[in-house]
């Protein structure tokens, strides 16, 4: 008994003080708790704002923010008679609509929800798109708004390319450790907009539900920024890169078009083979950053040809003797190409063949005494600094200083031809460019314009950095050089008939752990058209495999394909010479405006009319030429499996012809065809669009 009662005397005693400690802690204590409750439940936290939208030149959407929504509820929001008379209806929707669970289950959560006095509950975790926002706004309870029904829709932003990973790395990205490339990172600062601050509760499970406050502060959108790219040649860029890539297994590969007067990008490309060995991705912008600093090899003899004709010391037609191909310059031998040696030829020919001993000798002879002077060069064309790109992480180029212990008796020689040097592909086009722009050298440009709906905010115009690298008869000079190349040097694969390219080839070998490999960096850096140029670009690809691993081999033919597709697509940079200058007739009023056709309706026009016309073939299409006061009718074959030449046509042979060949036709103007978007000649696929100009 005793035992018994000293444990009811120890109950008893507990038991008086929880009811002391609960009446402290509720009468003594409350607001202290009610308070410290409140500060851990409600808090003011951040509301994003809407990031800006980042446009091509064109208006297209590179990236922009979706708002995404996830759907919750509060049930003890509204009226009864409102949930109870529509909550099946509702149920069967849900059901329906995420197929997840039964409506009955769906009737359930919401019930069960309302009688346990919940006030936030998350319907489904999946989230909806705007569209789907609208129509669940029409449905039972829903429809009665957050007040009336307890609908809760949470708005969650994602970022959402149209055109998938087309200029990915160019356009970037930016994450949530503010760590990121590209233009994401680069222009955040007017991406990402204000934050808001709003009142949430913090609920069961962790979740925070948004309330209502007087006090909230509404967040301010992100700025769009608007880029010069150009989506269809960003496109043209990328197929004709990774099909490179693709065909000589490479390592990776660069493209940069700029257009030649104002310095906007048109494209960059960047394709890296895949860590597994299989396809390619764009993770580096190599065109830019610091791992795309390289040496250029051959493209980097514009320069020296430059610095050598600035001296006046040679002349184009000047001789040099290149012997077998091989020479000595203190204890290291440079060599050409070329098995043999090219032997004695001129200062163009040692250009256009891209003779390494014979840049090399030129500017050891002119400049080995002063390399100083060489370098000044170099710093005319600021080819030793940033061009202030408006991509963040642009490499920094690297040149030897003579006064430097790294500068040794064979630097200049080797430095002469690309070697001994870093800059990157953008550094090297900027300088091309500038030739091609009549010696003005403006700085790239990827960004034009930052805007908020129809306010500019600022405006990005073309900077020139050197108003003149040279004086004009060099710049001519270089010009005439880098035409030949394509004419007859190294890259003479290239040329065509519809247009004109200038351009230099380069081929590099790879430092590996202080030793020169058997792997090379092969690039083709130009502009067309050459004769009034409107776009210049560089293609670089690394470590090519097979045969012929040479600049002229390997990134020429990436440049033709590129410029011969901007050159269809571009009706500005098309020659357009008038009928009567196209047409031989010495004098047009003595014939009718007759150039091409269907053959019988031709010779019927003339015979009816009274002139005289021969024809000995049995072609069906043909043109017109003009001897002796007659006309004679030559073959106009259509059927080779080629775009064929429709100029001086009606419209109604020119669309019979093309579009039996599965073209679709677009045509603007009246009379015949005077020009055509697809160069005669070239291949082309099914459905690919035609653009006819009439006059």
């Amino acid at each position: 008994m005793l035992r018994v009662r000293l444990s009811f005397l120890v109950v008893s005693l507990i038991a008086v003080a929880i009811f002391y400690r609960i009446g402290t802690i509720q009468l003594v204590e409350g607001e202290k708790w009610r308070q410290m409750s409140e500060d851990i439940n409600l808090q003011y936290r951040p509301v994003k704002a809407t990031r800006g939208n980042i446009y091509s030149a064109n208006g297209s959407l590179l990236a922009t923010s979706l708002p995404f929504y996830r759907v919750a509820m509060d049930p003890s929001v509204g009226k009864a008679s409102v949930l109870k008379s529509g909550v099946d209806s509702l149920a069967t929707r849900l059901a329906g609509f995420y197929r997840d669970r039964s409506a009955a289950a769906y009737k359930r959560m919401i019930m069960d929800a309302r009688n346990q006095g919940k006030k936030y509950l998350i319907l489904n975790r999946k989230q909806i798109g705007y569209q789907e926002k609208l129509e669940m706004m029409t449905w039972p309870v829903f429809r009665e708004g957050r007040m009336g029904g307890g609908v809760i829709f949470e708005k969650i932003d994602k970022r959402y390319r149209p055109f998938k990973n087309l200029a990915g790395r160019t356009v970037g990205f930016l994450n949530e450790d503010q760590y990121g490339v590209g233009l994401e990172y680069s222009f955040n600062e007017y991406l990402e907009g204000r934050n808001g601050e709003a009142l949430f509760q913090k609920i069961a499970g962790g979740s925070w539900k948004p309330l209502h406050d007087a006090e909230d502060i509404k967040p301010t959108d992100g700025y769009d920024i608007v880029t010069t790219l150009d989506v269809n040649i960003q496109d043209v860029a990328e197929s004709a890169l990774l099909r490179q890539l693709m065909n000589k297994d490479a390592a990776y590969g660069s493209v940069i078009v700029m257009e030649v007067s104002t310095g906007h990008i048109k494209a960059i490309a960047n394709l890296q083979k895949n860590k597994n060995g299989y396809g390619y991705g764009e993770y580096y912008n190599y065109a830019v950053g610091e791992q795309g600093l390289t040496e250029p090899g051959s493209t980097f003899k514009l320069l020296s040809m430059l610095a050598l004709l600035e001296e006046g010391k040679i002349n184009l037609r000047d001789s040099i003797d290149t012997g077998n191909g091989s020479y000595k310059f203190y204890d290291r031998f440079m060599r050409d190409a070329k098995n043999g040696g090219y032997g004695k030829i001129s200062v163009r020919e040692v250009f256009e063949k891209s003779s390494n001993v014979g840049v090399s000798k030129m500017v050891h002879e002119h400049f080995g005494h002063q390399p100083h002077r060489f370098i000044e060069y170099i710093s005319q064309v600021k080819l030793d600094q940033p061009l202030g790109f408006q991509l963040q992480g642009e490499g920094m180029p690297y040149f030897k200083d003579p006064k430097n212990k790294d500068w040794y008796g064979t630097t200049l020689p080797w430095m002469s031809i690309g070697y001994e040097l870093k800059v990157t592909p953008l550094q090297t086009l900027a300088f091309y460019n500038a030739i091609a722009n009549d010696g003005k050298m403006v700085k790239p440009l990827i960004v034009r314009e930052i805007s908020r709906g129809n306010s500019v905010e600022k405006k990005y115009q073309t900077e020139t950095i050197s108003k003149r690298i040279a004086s004009e008869k060099t710049v001519k000079q270089l010009q005439s050089l880098l035409k030949g190349v394509v004419e007859s040097g190294t890259a003479r694969n290239i040329k065509n008939e519809t247009y004109s390219i200038a351009g230099k080839t380069g081929t590099a070998q790879k430092l590996e752990n202080g030793r020169y490999t058997q792997k090379y960096f092969t690039s083709f850096a130009g502009y067309f058209p050459a004769d009034r140029p409107k776009y210049s670009a560089i293609i670089v690809i690394d470590s090519p495999k097979g045969f012929n691993a040479y600049g002229g081999d390997i990134s020429a033919p990436v440049f033709r394909e590129i410029a011969d597709k901007i050159y269809a697509q571009d009706m500005e940079v098309q020659d357009k010479p008038t009928l009567e200058a196209r047409h031989p007739a010495s004098d047009p009023e003595a014939f009718p405006y007759i150039r091409a056709g269907n053959v019988e309706e031709l010779r019927m026009i003339c015979n009816s009319m009274g002139i005289s016309n021969h024809y000995t073939g049995n072609e069906t299409w043909v043109r017109s030429t003009i001897s002796n006061k007659a006309i004679h009718w030559v073959s106009n074959a259509v059927e080779a499996p080629t775009v064929p030449d429709v100029s001086g046509m009606t419209l109604k042979d020119a669309i019979y012809i093309l579009e039996n060949k599965g073209l679709r036709v677009q045509f603007s103007g009246k009379g015949r065809v005077t020009g055509q978007s697809l160069p005669k000649g070239s291949s082309y696929r099914k459905d690919q669009v035609i653009k006819l100009t009439l006059s």
